[in-house]
This record gives C-alpha cells, structure tokens and sequence, in this order.
C-alpha cells in the first residue's frame, strides 16, 4: 500500500488489516460522518466529530485486531462522542404544524419529496431513538450490534427502535402518507 502512516496490528499479517492510517481515513470518512451528520443535524459538528473520531483512531491502531474491530470501534467512539457533544449543547427545535407541508399528491417511496420529508422527521427524533434508528436503517447493524455499540442492552435498544418507528409512522399519516 502507498502509506506514510503504517497501522500496526498484532497478529495480523501484512496486508490482512487496514493497512495505514490514510487507507481507514479514505475508507471509512463516509460511515463516520454520516453518522455523526444524522446524529447531530449539524455539518460543523458532524465534521468535528469525525476528525475526533479519526485523531483517536490514530493513537489506538496498535489495539485493534481486523477489519471488523476497525469498524465496530469507529461506529463506537462515533456514537458516544455524538452523544457527548449532545449533552454539551443541547439543541431542541420545535417544529409547528404550519411549517409541515400539506402533500399535493399521493407519495411514492421514491418520490424525492417524501424521502426529504422522511429525513426531516427521522431529524427530528430525539437523540437516542434518532441514533438507535440511524444505525439500524443506514448502517444496517441489528439490535445486538447497536446495543454493544452503544453499551446499551438488546431490550433498551428495541424499545428505541419501536418508539422511533412510532414517531415516524405518526409524522407521516399527519401529511397523509401511509406507511
């Protein structure tokens, strides 16, 4: 690989790891920042967040023992620092029912305007539901995985999940989409 950052992980063959620091960072800048991006609604945040997460990264290398550690851990320390950064400043804006718009048709899943009208509601989840459901739906990871992601247990996570879906269900029978 063209490195000048070597990743160094014990018991891994050369070539069998991640490879380099800038090999994580290229494949894996994505997923971070997509996380931290839904989780805090915020671009300047999300940004700071990933480069964080990645400065972390950078000084854990020599801990991490396969491809999938590298990703459970980036998804980990991705999530709580987005959780921390919640906690630090809170942000709760309230959505009148004017400001949602009436639907002039019937949707369709790929109408763009209900996929933008889905991504503000999933915005305005609160944070643990909107987490719990960003990394089940985008990331693809099931309640176990979410759960030892978030050291949370299956239940807590489920209960998330269902609460969420509820909220989401019920924002979009408000502008007459059935689910």
């Amino acid at each position: 690989m063209d490195c000048d950052i070597p990743l160094t992980m014990e018991g891994i063959h050369p070539g069998a790891g991640v490879g380099c620091l800038a090999d994580a960072l290229r494949d894996y800048q994505a997923m971070v920042f997509s996380i931290a991006l839904h989780c805090l609604r915020d671009r300047a945040r999300a940004e700071d967040i990933a480069q964080e997460t990645f400065l972390r990264l950078s000084t854990r290398l020599d801990s991490l023992q396969s491809q999938e550690h590298l990703v459970n851990w980036l998804r980990t320390v991705t999530s709580r620092l987005c959780i921390d950064e919640i906690r630090r400043h809170p942000v709760r804006r309230a959505l009148s029912l004017e400001a949602v718009p009436e639907p002039a048709v019937e949707g369709r899943e790929t109408d763009p305007l209900l996929a933008e009208h889905l991504r503000r509601l999933v915005a305005e989840l609160p944070e643990q539901a909107r987490l719990a459901i960003v990394l089940r739906y985008q990331e693809d990871l099931e309640p176990r995985e979410i759960a030892g992601v978030l050291n949370e247990s299956v239940h807590t996570i489920k209960s998330r999940l269902q609460r969420g879906l509820a909220m989401l269900r019920t924002g979009l029978e408000r502008v007459g989409v059935a689910p």
